[in-house]
């Protein structure tokens, strides 16, 4: 399963859009605002009922977020013994070195910038499924 904390409608459209082109067919679970992420990663508000014994495979992060921005949501993932070690890849059009230098520092597994054209998008996208989902080894579910 596959958790996309994304706030842009479009770009969130692309994302399920270029994940199916690529045929990765994982669940996506969509949190529009970085409170929203760590309610359903920790099990609260409209989360409180999920089964909490099923986490993401993968997160795909955008950072530029309402409520809580990416690397806050990184940072209290990185602090909690329940998902420190979830792989976490920033997703983001931020061209800023220092996000780049603060989602690594807080322990992001990847830092992709989105092309803003979609055939480079989907190909980026291609590319993060077939590593994380093929190649890498997951850690195991503690």
């Amino acid at each position: 399963m596959i958790l996309l904390v994304e706030d842009n409608p479009d770009d969130e459209a692309l994302t399920l859009r270029a994940l199916k082109k690529n045929n990765i067919m994982n669940e996506v679970v969509v949190a529009r605002d970085g409170a929203e992420a760590l309610d359903y990663l920790f099990g609260k508000g409209v989360y409180a009922d999920r089964d909490m014994s099923v986490m993401p495979n993968l997160i795909l992060l955008d950072l530029k977020l309402p409520k809580m921005d990416g690397l806050e949501v990184l940072r209290q993932l990185r602090t909690d013994d329940r998902t420190k070690i979830l792989p976490v890849v920033i997703l983001t059009s931020s061209k800023e070195e220092q996000d780049l230098i603060n989602g690594y520092s807080l322990g992001a597994n990847s830092y992709v910038r989105k092309p803003v054209d979609f055939s480079q998008f989907s190909e980026a996208v291609r590319q993060l499924g077939l590593y994380w989902f093929v190649l890498n080894e997951s850690p195991p579910r503690v």
